[in-house]
């Protein structure tokens, strides 16, 4: 009556170790949902980074005061009559 029941319990053992081991197995779909979270997360933070740049370059292209912005804050532009003052920051 022992060697039925090893038997049987063996089978089940063979037979769950694809479940939780093997290619498919329940540990693979894990790590793949996990990565898949991951992944979508970056493609959110990337799609409103995209948007933020597309928004400025429409700024850019329809308007000269954005231009104009750019030009002030990172090349020092003035426009004639005026002084430019530059105050360092601690």
């Amino acid at each position: 009556m022992r060697w039925p029941i090893l038997i049987l319990i063996a089978l089940v053992v063979l037979l769950q170790y694809p479940l939780w081991l093997g290619k498919g197995g329940w540990l693979r779909v894990w790590e793949v949902d996990r990565q898949l979270h991951a992944q979508r997360e970056e493609n959110l933070r990337l799609e409103q980074r995209n948007a933020a740049l597309a928004a400025e370059v429409n700024d850019l292209k329809s308007g000269n005061e954005a231009i104009e912005e750019r030009a002030r804050f990172e090349l020092g532009l003035t426009r004639p009559g005026e002084i430019y003052v530059q105050i360092p920051q601690r």
